[in-house]
């Protein structure tokens, strides 16, 4: 019987050791840095268990042991506290950082970031080929219905819910900026802002002469003179698409078409493409100026004018510029 006793005590003892060896090798697995020797980005899909998180992380090469992950979730008590999402994780990693994260749900903030200027067509392009977005567009937008701006989303956000969100934003801007309007403008509706604006973002991509060119549209709408507009021309000949790839020329400015503000008097019947925020308030509160022309400088900006002999030499001058000639 003490043979047997003491043949016992030695097998809990090894025993006792083993489990104590395996626990120690568990969590120094578990601490130490992990396989990863690059910064690499994991989707873990929604609906995903335990089992199946730790077998996409190690596919992924972040963990290098599974049964250790698991065990350690269940130990910390976040087994089923794992978010879905994408991740990304950074180079040496440990399973208790991965497993912090997965816990945090800190997943990977992306941009969408619509330029001012484009028409709603192709900010939908931009969206459809945005990855980690999910679903379908339904239709294309209303002109001048989206708000260009940075947009943050995550893996697995809606398309369509985008375009409400870009939609929203436009809408709160408008209203926003409609309230402190300069008062006296030429302008009925908060629509008939936003088609000005749009006029404006074509016209000219530089911050300090929006509120200029502003206001030689505003100037000439007061005078009842014809906004003479090249973008809103392009427009109409593009039917309503927008950029075209040759230069426009006379028998374009004399297409009859509602957008063409050379043969129609007063704003086209809607916006030319989506304008940014610095358009809306440029047509809401333009500069205090006697301008009514402008014309390209040759140095990206424009050349102003109150008279239709200034504006025809600042042509004159702009079309040496173009050609090339010094006399």
């Amino acid at each position: 019987m003490g043979f047997l006793r003491l043949a016992l005590g030695l097998l809990v003892a090894v025993g006792l050791a083993g489990a104590g060896l395996l626990a120690y090798h568990g969590y120094a697995t578990f601490t130490q840095p992990g396989p990863l020797d690059e910064t690499t980005r994991v989707v873990i899909v929604p609906g995903s268990g335990l089992e199946a998180i730790a077998r996409t992380l190690s596919e992924a090469e972040v963990i290098s042991e599974p049964l250790v992950f698991r065990l350690g979730a269940k130990l910390t008590d976040r087994a089923t506290r794992l978010k879905a999402g994408e991740y990304q994780f950074e180079p040496g990693a440990t399973m208790r950082d991965v497993l912090d994260k997965l816990n945090a749900g800190d997943t990977v903030v992306r941009r969408l970031t619509v330029p001012e200027g484009l028409t709603s067509a192709e900010v939908v392009v931009l969206i459809q080929e945005a990855e980690g977005l999910v679903g379908e567009v339904p239709e294309v937008p209303p002109e001048g219905s989206l708000l260009p701006e940075t947009y943050h989303y995550a893996w697995g956000d809606g398309r369509a819910d985008m375009v409400a969100r870009m939609r929203a934003a436009m809408q709160a801007t408008l209203d926003e900026l409609w309230r402190g309007r300069q008062e006296g403008l030429p302008l009925e509706t908060p629509e008939e802002a936003l088609a000005l604006a749009s006029i404006i973002e074509k016209e000219t991509g530089v911050e300090g002469e929006r509120a200029l060119v502003a206001s030689v549209f505003v100037n000439r709408l007061d005078r009842g003179m014809r906004l003479q507009s090249d973008p809103t021309v392009i427009y109409a000949v593009t039917d309503l698409h927008g950029p075209m790839e040759r230069p426009l020329t006379r028998a374009d400015w004399e297409i009859q078409h509602p957008y063409n503000t050379y043969v129609n008097a007063g704003l086209p019947p809607g916006p030319i493409a989506n304008p940014g925020r610095e358009s809306l308030e440029a047509a809401l509160n333009p500069a205090d100026s006697d301008y009514l022309y402008f014309v390209a400088d040759g140095s990206g900006g424009h050349a102003f004018a109150q008279t239709l002999a200034e504006h025809n030499r600042n042509v004159a001058n702009w079309r040496r510029i173009r050609d090339g000639r010094t006399e």
